[in-house]
């Protein structure tokens, strides 16, 4: 029997001046189609938004614990949703070895405790084959959040035709041809079934705050929201100028490089860069800190420690990440800190699997050799190097939404039966150049994934 579970995260950030108005709504929209459409079960679903402090908050270490209770005990044709809909942003390596698109990509949680496309590719490394995980991200940069995943369909240009036409044959997709023209882009500056017996839609089942039982070490899911007082220029200005009353005012969801580092020094009272933002994650959130974050310090310990090894392969790149702002501020840490062993035990019990020189000495694996065939499926809400927007029709912004997740909704609903995971983000591309909107959706997946029906068994 075919068992269907979901997590939907919402990010409106509110009190804040990042403040977006319409992920709640996405994913209360999101939950309604899985519950009418797609035949998922009320206890199935799991719902954490910061507008409502009666449910459990989409930190980053809710939202990791509760990808990783989504995946356990999962059973080939299962079919799993996870829907995020916030702010996204782009990190540089700080290793000295960029990923496949130059940058990480992250979603940023309410609390800015990042999970990057590294992640996403370790938590879609561990769910088995015959499973079919769909990731929904409506953010900015979402292009590639899963590290390596093959693109369907990306930096190309649709070409749509100018005849009227309800379906896919109306549109053809150019995949050499440059997006030239800076009005199809908003660009970040710095570039690129129910078990209700056990498990977890038991604990669903038994109500919100089972969800996750927490161990002696572990912090359960937090219900209310994390107060931020965050103070700096906001750069979220209309996108859209809308001369009609019922045109849709826009705000991006990019959260750039400077206003994280930002946010985050103001959090902190820490002198927060570029070059040590994973280091300052670690610093604050510690054991709840994402697995990349955590590797990432590994590597950095390692070496200063001596314990690194040498040989030419990483010796001049180790020497550069060590000596850099996360190499000194690690060092700094642990030269001041009488605590220093018990400060480090998160990041040297919770290496991902690709072990820490791998993952950051600047001799990365290849994505052929690193990567299996897997089940995971992105749906993003544009290029890695475009931004995503936030909508509000008029000034009523309880009827805000995400452009990208609201596109998803209007081509479900004007499809009867199934429709393909390939035709609907081109339809969703169709209906956003259609509506004035500039971001390009795009899909990545395996070849078979790519053409099977969306939210259905391979």
């Amino acid at each position: 029997m075919v068992r269907k579970r979901a997590l939907l995260a919402g990010c409106n950030y509110p009190g804040t001046k990042c403040e977006l108005h319409g992920c709640a709504n996405d994913v209360i929209r999101m939950k309604t189609t899985l519950l009418e459409r797609f035949g998922f079960d009320e206890a199935d679903i799991l719902v954490l938004l910061d507008s409502d402090p009666k449910l459990p908050q989409p930190t980053g270490a809710n939202i990791r614990q509760s990808l990783a209770k989504l995946i356990e005990d999962v059973q080939p044709d299962d079919v799993l949703v996870f829907h995020y809909s916030g702010h996204g942003t782009q990190v540089p390596p700080e290793s000295g070895a960029p990923d496949d698109t130059g940058m990480e990509e992250a979603i940023v949680p309410t609390d800015m405790n990042i999970l990057t496309d590294e992640d996403f590719r370790d938590l879609v490394n561990k769910i088995p084959s015959g499973v079919t995980f769909t990731f929904i991200s409506d953010s900015c940069h979402s292009g590639g959040l899963i590290d390596s995943e093959k693109e369907q369909i990306g930096g190309g240009v649709i070409q749509y035709a100018t005849t009227p036409s309800t379906g896919p044959a109306a549109l053809s997709s150019n995949p050499q041809a440059p997006v030239s023209n800076p009005e199809l882009q908003h660009n970040n500056s710095t570039g690129q079934g129910n078990n209700a017996e056990g498990g977890l839609m038991g604990l669903i089942s038994r109500g919100l705050q089972a969800f996750h039982i927490p161990g002696d070490d572990e912090a359960p899911l937090e219900t209310q929201p994390q107060t931020q007082t965050i103070e700096f220029e906001s750069q979220y200005a209309a996108d859209v100028a809308a001369s009609q009353e019922d045109a849709p005012q826009s705000r991006n969801k990019n959260l750039d490089i400077n206003t994280l580092t930002e946010i985050l020094s103001q959090r902190t009272g820490q002198d927060v860069k570029v070059g040590n933002i994973r280091t300052t994650i670690f610093d604050v959130f510690g054991d709840q800190a994402s697995s990349s974050v955590k590797t990432f310090v590994n590597a950095i310990f390692s070496h200063l420690q001596g314990g690194g090894g040498g040989g030419e392969d990483q010796g001049a790149g180790w020497m550069a990440m060590v000596s850099s702002e996360a190499g000194q501020f690690l060092k700094t840490k642990l030269d001041t800190d009488p605590n220093a062993t018990s400060y480090m035990a998160p990041a040297l019990q919770g290496v991902n699997p690709f072990s820490a020189h791998a993952a950051y000495s600047g001799l990365k694996p290849p994505a052929a050799q690193r990567v299996r065939a897997d089940c995971g499926i992105l749906l993003s809400g544009c290029q890695s190097s475009e931004t995503s927007a936030d909508a509000t029709v008029g000034r009523d912004k309880s009827k805000s939404y995400g452009a990208f997740s609201n596109a998803i909704q209007t081509v479900l609903s004007q499809t009867n039966g199934p429709i393909t995971n390939r035709d609907l983000v081109l339809e969703a591309r169709k209906l956003l150049a259609t509506s004035g909107f500039k971001q390009h959706p795009c899909l990545f997946s395996a070849d078979t994934s790519a053409d099977a029906y969306f939210l259905c068994p391979v």
